[in-house]
């Protein structure tokens, strides 16, 4: 999902702490070749695993948080791991956003393109109160579709997306795109 040996970058516009930053990114691990030759995927295990720094960036992120969220929707997998712990430092409840089919009542759907397929997404509708605040998390922004898909998913449901939060984002593959005009903000950006 990156070049290789792509320099971290700070996004100046979320006052984000240099030793932060500093600390995450040592602890995000390229694997090259995976899921598909020519990727090189950001595994964030490692950093997940560091427990003051973990602990770190969910403080980082509930404190750039818009204001007046009722809803942190988590994209599955690593979303859930990143959006559950700040929707609980905003004092929100958790939207999860699964994979087709892991859901056991009606639900709404979206597809959407990756940077090496494709997918289908899915939520309860009736989990998403009318007019809710949702902040939606995931941990890295690359082509923007799954971003822009849980966006589609919670407006049809109802709810009111305030802001998008993402532990990195792969500025090379122009995520932000799909997400124009929405209030987008980043940890690391690569």
């Amino acid at each position: 999902m990156t070049a290789a040996g792509s320099e971290v970058l700070t996004d100046v516009t979320a006052e984000i702490p240099a030793d932060l930053v500093d600390r995450a990114s040592r602890l995000v691990a390229d694997v090259p070749d995976h899921p598909v030759p020519g990727v090189t995927f950001k595994d964030i295990t490692p950093l997940l695993a560091d427990g003051p720094t973990f602990a770190d960036v969910v403080a980082h992120l509930v404190e750039h948080a818009p204001a007046g969220v009722d809803l942190v929707a988590g994209m599955e997998a690593r979303g859930f791991v990143v959006g559950a712990p700040v929707a609980v430092g905003l004092g929100a409840g958790f939207l999860p956003v699964r994979k087709q089919g892991k859901l056991p009542r009606q639900v709404l759907a979206e597809s959407y393109d990756l940077e090496y397929g494709s997918a289908v997404i899915e939520m309860h509708p009736d989990t998403v109160p009318a007019g809710a605040r949702v902040l939606v998390v995931d941990d890295v922004l690359a082509t923007g579709g799954t971003a822009a898909a849980t966006v589609r998913l919670v407006e049809a449901a109802g709810g009111v997306v305030v802001g998008l939060s993402f532990l990195m984002e792969l500025t090379f593959l122009g995520g932000r795109a799909q997400l124009e005009g929405r209030d987008v903000r980043t940890l690391l950006t690569y």
